[in-house]
């Protein structure tokens, strides 16, 4: 069976997003010479929502990234402050994934 991590499925997601963006962008560019007040509507409308998804998708970035740095700097500083709390963490973790390998 094949394990997903989450980083992974994050970054699957975003080339996902990036892919449907840019054949959107592509659909746009080859409707341009169309007229019509619909179609017209419809073009600002995807262009708007297209600015957003790229938007939201940058943004999402600058938020995961700030969420990993700001858990490792609290287990860092759990770490500093209790190491064997963390020692103990560790071994029970340890222990665990052990008897679970075994297991199997």
């Amino acid at each position: 069976m094949t394990q997903i991590t989450v980083s992974d499925a994050r970054d699957q997601l975003v080339s996902d997003m990036k892919a449907v963006i840019s054949d959107a962008e592509e659909l746009l560019k080859a409707t341009t010479g169309a007229t019509g007040e619909r179609i017209t509507a419809v073009r600002a409308r995807a262009e708007e929502t297209l600015r957003n998804a790229r938007q939201r998708i940058a943004n999402f970035d600058d938020v995961v990234v700030n969420q990993a740095k700001d858990a490792a700097r609290q287990a860092d500083s759990y770490v500093r402050d209790n190491p064997w709390g963390a020692v103990g963490i560790a071994a029970v973790a340890g222990l665990l994934v052990g008897v679970m390998i075994a297991r199997k």
